[in-house]
């Protein structure tokens, strides 16, 4: 089992006869507010919600306790999730720069975009620590997709690990021309882990570089916006103290949220950072682990 920083207890679970992984957190209380990354946390490792998480999540807004939606996604990548979980209230898209309503396809709040000075100036320190690099820039409108924008702006031999059958081709001073809620850095034969480090080394402090893939993509954000940002949000809107949410996670861009939240919980399949910062560990994605938890309760 990982360690835990400071303050974490360390808490040994086990799996149960039926599969569920208990343990002295199923005394957690119950939460009043549910956070969940989606890719590689809700779905499962073929990108796709099963019976089993489709029907707990279902039993949990039934129970009347929000459940967000918390992702790097953008808000156009929401709703394949959010329809057959029945989904209707908040989601926390780009990594906490987005605040959207799903049932009224609202962007309610948008937080620390990235100005086409920075993107520039980010650029070209990324051009020299990690040369090769490709570039893609997410956008926002009033809604999820709107249609006198283009939301998603990539340079030729930009590689997106999810397929490259998404995005408007562009010349890397129309990419980086326009406010951007993220800028999106991928090269070819390198891990995240590997880029970031090397970013981080040139970028550290004036902007904020996660990833939610280790397959040679990272991420780009304004300065002290992430997922737990976002997330806090919607808690104070519903009125949720942070001691009461429970949140899951699996990537390095989960790792703030799971911190911020009274309880963290990592997927078994997760990055070993994330371990080192949860209160618990569940099943991976590929044996529902979302919900083995959430049925202590629901």
């Amino acid at each position: 089992m990982p360690t835990r920083t400071p303050g974490k207890v360390l808490v040994q679970t086990d799996p149960s006869p039926d599969g569920r992984i208990f343990g002295d957190n199923a005394r957690v209380e119950k939460p009043l507010l549910i956070a969940s990354d989606v890719d590689g946390t809700l779905l499962g490792p073929m990108e796709a919600l099963t019976e089993r998480t489709i029907g707990t999540v279902r039993r949990v807004t039934e129970d009347g306790v929000p459940f967000v939606l918390v992702s790097g996604r953008p808000p156009r990548w929401i709703a394949p999730i959010a329809n057959p979980l029945d989904l209707t209230g908040y989601a926390v898209c780009a990594n906490g720069a987005v605040l959207y309503d799903i049932g009224a396809d609202r962007i309610v709040a948008v937080h620390g975009m990235l100005e086409p000075t920075l993107l520039h100036d980010a650029v070209s320190a990324l051009d020299h620590a990690l040369p090769g690099c490709r570039y893609a820039a997410e956008r926002i409108g009033e809604s999820a997709l709107d249609e006198e924008m283009r939301n998603f702006v990539i340079e030729p031999d930009y590689h997106n690990p999810w397929g490259d059958n998404e995005g408007t081709q562009a010349p890397r001073a129309e990419v980086l021309g326009h406010p951007a809620i993220k800028l999106m850095i991928s090269r070819r034969g390198m891990t995240s882990d590997e880029m970031a480090r090397a970013a981080r080394e040139v970028l550290e402090g004036s902007v904020d570089i996660t990833y939610s893939t280790n397959s040679g993509l990272i991420e780009v954000s304004a300065h002290g916006i992430t997922k737990a940002t976002g997330l806090a949000e919607v808690a104070e809107r519903l009125g949720v103290p942070a001691g009461r949410v429970i949140a899951f996670g699996d990537m390095p861009n989960d790792i703030e949220m799971l911190g911020w939240a009274g309880h963290g919980v990592a997927m078994a399949n997760a990055h070993r950072h994330v371990l080192d910062v949860a209160d618990e560990v569940t099943a991976p994605n590929s044996e529902d682990g979302v919900a083995q938890v959430l049925e202590r309760w629901f």
